[in-house]
């Protein structure tokens, strides 16, 4: 009989009962700390120089300082917002309708780029044209892209996309060359081409993480290149690919991971070409070879692609020397062009280090602005209450708002120089 009371006690559920509450205790501390549910939300962290035009931009731009907030459940996890991004883009995207042009370049490849015109006037009645550049195999088709252009159509603006040089799975390579990390040719052409077809157009250079370093690059290049540019907007880029390439390699953050799956589909991109690039073709770079090609069939990341392939298509003698060219570092101080660089804390590949040169920068030039929420991850940004994201980001809304307060800008500026010299007229 005592035998059989022991058995019937009920301790040993109870221990059964505390080891399930551990386990369940367990795995809710681990979705809050992965999906970082303990974080606060706050305006995005601004960094800047006191001056009229700030002023006049915080004034004029309320995302810039009301709290950015992400959905509920997820949006601030940098992890799956970059996640979502790069899997599903965007939420019931639209279609715009665009024009795809083609332009020959030099060395005889065909830069494309897909043409928008706007759906409404602009708010300062003026001919405003975005030019817009992806990101790394990024094209007009993009989702992300497509529901920018679609909201920026209906602000009053035309937009021009430039399709990645390689990127578009339906048009062939007529060079042996594809788009690098800063190659600022293929964009340049088509600013170009904005320029000459409306003369009295003005424009709103936009860059979307790699895409941000090329408009960055190109506008520092030459003084010529900031002619009739109200203002440049760089989202989610990191600045210098040489002080980026070690921090890619590393596991913190996932970094390495990231890596492999950017790479993996750079190779599937570049073997899609591989006739044009590695065929018998005496135009291809001389230290292109059939060595490279089987390297990349065994490359596990973007910097032994960049090293193998995609930095001979320049001429470029080491993986430095092409990192250190391309990178727009060395050019940002000679934009003077009012300029937004936007990033967010928690994109999880672009390492913390790297966000000391934006703001750098922007301690130092009053014409720029570095702006910093703590959460989106990588061309993420996704806002809504509980799950389910809203179609337009807030990246989308924060770009268009700018542009439009900087056009703003730009007309008070004129309207009080023409009155100032009606007044000396006057005189």
């Amino acid at each position: 009989l005592k035998m059989s009371a022991m058995l019937e006690t009920p301790e040993l559920p109870a221990v059964f009962d505390g080891v399930k509450l551990a386990a369940v205790a367990a795995v809710l501390y681990v979705i809050v700390r992965c999906l970082n549910l303990k974080s606060p939300t706050a305006p995005p962290e601004l960094i800047y120089q006191d001056s009229a035009l700030a002023r006049f931009l915080l004034k004029s731009c309320p995302l810039l300082t009301k709290e950015y907030v992400p959905p509920l459940i997820w949006g601030k996890s940098g992890h799956i917002q970059t996640a979502l991004y790069g899997k599903m883009g965007r939420v019931r995207s639209p279609h715009p309708y665009g024009l795809r042009k083609y332009l020959t370049m030099p060395d005889g490849a065909t830069a494309t780029f897909d043409l928008f015109e706007p759906q409404s006037e602009h708010c300062i009645g003026e001919d405003v044209t975005m030019v817009i550049c992806p990101g790394i195999a990024n094209h007009s088709e993009k989702q992300y892209i497509r529901t920018f252009v679609d909201y920026a159509q209906k602000n009053g603006y035309r937009c021009a996309v430039l399709n990645h040089l390689g990127a578009l799975p339906n048009i062939e390579l007529t060079s042996p060359r594809m788009f690098t990390y800063g190659c600022t040719w293929e964009f340049g052409a088509m600013v170009n081409y904005i320029k000459k077809t409306y003369p009295q157009t003005q424009l709103v250079v936009v860059g979307f993480s790699l895409g941000g370093n090329i408009v960055c690059k190109y506008l520092g290049e030459t003084q010529a290149n900031q002619e009739r540019v109200l203002c440049c907007v760089s989202v989610c880029q990191g600045y210098s690919a040489l002080r980026a390439q070690e921090t890619f390699m590393q596991w913190d953050q996932c970094r390495r991971f990231y890596n492999f799956l950017m790479a993996d589909n750079m190779k599937k991109i570049i073997l899609s070409h591989r006739q044009v690039l590695f065929g018998d073709n005496m135009k291809k770079p001389q230290s292109l070879s059939d060595a490279d090609l089987s390297k990349l069939y065994t490359a596990t990341s973007l910097m032994q692609i960049d090293d193998n392939v995609m930095r001979k298509f320049h001429g470029y003698s080491s993986l430095k020397e092409y990192y250190e060219e391309e990178s727009c570092l060395h050019y940002l101080h000679r934009i003077y062009v009012p300029l937004l660089l936007v990033n967010a804390a928690d994109d999880p590949l672009v390492h913390e280090s790297l966000l000391s040169i934006p703001r750098a920068l922007s301690e130092k030039r009053e014409n720029v602005m570095h702006v910093l929420p703590l959460h989106g991850g990588h061309l993420g940004f996704f806002e809504g209450s509980v799950l389910f994201p809203e179609p337009l980001t807030w990246m989308d809304k924060l770009v268009v708002q700018y542009a439009n307060a900087i056009c703003q800008w730009e007309k008070t500026k004129s309207h009080c120089s023409d009155t100032e010299q009606a007044v000396s007229g006057q005189e």
